[in-house]
């Protein structure tokens, strides 16, 4: 299968693996009509996609889920793949065979698709981030993993996703956190843009304990992740304010051109010009800038 055609594929989604349905359904159990499955397979031969970028599942979600799954069944079905000796392989639907694990099932349908390790991470990674199940560390090792594994550019996910290129460059830029701020993003302490703010700092760590402990806004996040930069240039700062701080107007417009790009800006006024830094780190994000300006 060309690229094209993976592209294509995968903006169908899981819809076009499991065939005649329009569209899959809002809740594990719901109003829309049951799909048949293939079978019913013991419980315990089906097993999770070990590189599903998915890892949290609200636990008090999955009782009530469980509760449901006790009075009226799945109804619908688990997607799954043959590995070998009548296993099989999760595509979609790890929260239902979870909540059916607690609700004490012994089997469960599943509709089965045999299809290849790159199409199942695909799809996995695709149909999650499409029904916001991921939280946005996971939606970032998703986009890593297409990157680093299956040669897709920034674009590319973009276009398939239905997102923008620099919605995917800011979710890549959450992974040069250290792993304790990590931590707080996947639980749900820190948004994305606590965590975004967080990234240039000289302690991330320290600071992130810091705005989680006093409930701070993104706005007084990035204040302080302000003043912490201006503090590792400038020894001085804190005792005395410079008289070229940054205003308020001027960081809100560094925040805005870094989140339209997804690469860290920087805007320095003197006098009635000044400079505007856009930091790049690899060819691709700089023929992105280029193509960016050559379009306006």
């Amino acid at each position: 299968m060309n690229e094209d055609n993976s592209k294509r594929r995968l903006g169908r989604g899981l819809a076009a693996l499991i065939g005649e349905m329009d569209q899959l359904p809002a809740t594990d159990v719901g109003e829309r009509p049951a799909v048949n499955p293939d079978r019913l397979v013991p419980i315990e031969f089906v097993g999770r996609n070990p590189r599903n970028p998915r890892r949290y599942f609200d636990e008090s979600e999955l009782q009530d889920l469980a509760s449901s799954i006790r009075q009226h069944g799945i109804v619908q079905p688990v997607v799954v793949r043959t590995t070998a000796d009548n296993r099989y392989e999760i595509i979609a639907g790890e929260r239902r065979w979870r909540a059916a694990q607690l609700a004490g099932l012994t089997d469960i349908p599943v509709i089965i698709r045999d299809v290849d390790d790159r199409t199942a991470l695909e799809i996995a990674i695709v149909e999650n981030v499409q029904r916001s199940d991921l939280n946005p560390l996971e939606e970032a090792m998703g986009y890593e993993l297409l990157i680093a594994d299956h040669g897709y550019t920034q674009n590319d996910l973009g276009e398939i996703i239905g997102k923008s290129r620099s919605h995917v460059a800011n979710s890549l830029r959450l992974l040069k956190l250290p792993e304790p701020v990590r931590d707080m993003l996947a639980s749900g302490s820190l948004s994305a843009g606590h965590a975004r703010a967080l990234i240039p700092t000289s302690d991330p760590i320290a600071l992130a304990k810091s705005v989680v402990a006093k409930g701070m806004s993104v706005r007084d996040t990035e204040r302080l992740a302000q003043n912490d930069i201006k503090a590792q240039s400038d020894p001085n700062h804190g005792q005395a304010q410079r008289k070229d701080e940054k205003d308020a107007d001027t960081l809100a417009l560094e925040r805005t051109l870094s989140d339209v790009l997804g690469l860290d800006v920087t805007v320095n006024h003197k006098g009635s010009g000044g400079q505007l830094r856009i930091a790049y780190k690899t060819l691709e994000q700089l023929e992105e800038i280029c193509r960016l300006l050559e379009r306006r």
